[in-house]
């Protein structure tokens, strides 16, 4: 097997943040990175530095590397950051084609089976995914790499703040958004984006004064989701 790049390394970490097989604030040794990837730690530090710009891990002389614990206020930021270049993005969008409006359809079965299984990881990961796929099917590539880091940061906050009765009513809207889509009622799809968003904020009110706890306390009990 030939060594990883550090941008192998940086991809793989967002990859298993987005899966939850990185937990927020699980500490990202370099040596260990550089062990399981075969590279130098200056390789794995190119990696860690990248991610520290993109605001998914962070370093601290006593611990090292290590994931971001976003708080409540980092959470209601990305969310409206998040409305700016998704509800921005249906605006300004042309016919989207049949076949992206089936792969979204396919998407969204996808995370369906996802929440009936119970797999916590994959479903996070999908939900969040969802909005960088839309973003590709509606042909911005630049806008689906802004969401890609947007999810990452909204699947951490998820971790510490999720709800798996929540998830299903995300995967829902996600259902309607693509059927408005297939009926190109772009307004409809605005709207149910609108709604699905300030969702989310309001479930932030809701838990702003709870401590988040370890992901294995939280999962199934907080009121959030991507």
């Amino acid at each position: 097997m030939q060594p990883a790049s550090s941008n192998v390394i940086e991809n793989r970490i967002i990859q298993a943040v987005l899966s939850e097989e990185i937990s927020p604030g699980e500490r990202l040794g370099e040596k260990d990175l550089g062990e399981i990837f075969g590279v130098s730690r200056t390789l794995v530090r190119e990696a860690m530095m990248r991610l520290s710009s993109r605001g998914i891990v962070a370093v601290s002389p006593r611990r090292g590397w290590f994931v971001i614990e976003p708080t409540v206020e980092e959470a209601r930021e990305t969310i409206e950051a998040r409305r700016s270049v998704e509800i921005g993005l249906l605006m300004t969008q042309k016919n989207i084609s049949a076949e992206m409006i089936k792969q979204l359809e396919a998407h969204v079965l996808e995370q369906q089976r996802a929440i009936d299984e119970n797999d916590l990881g994959r479903r996070s990961y999908l939900l969040g995914h969802f909005h960088v796929h839309l973003a590709a099917a509606l042909g911005n590539s630049i806008l689906a790499n802004i969401l890609e880091e947007l999810t990452t940061r909204i699947v951490l906050i998820a971790t510490l703040y999720q709800s798996k009765a929540d998830a299903q009513q995300s995967c829902d809207n996600h259902r309607r958004l693509v059927s408005a889509l297939r009926k190109n009622k772009v307004k409809d799809a605005i709207k149910i984006m609108d709604a699905h968003l300030t969702h989310l904020d309001k479930a932030l009110s809701i838990r702003k004064k709870m401590k988040p706890r370890c992901a294995d306390q939280l999962r199934g009990k907080a009121s959030f989701v991507p």
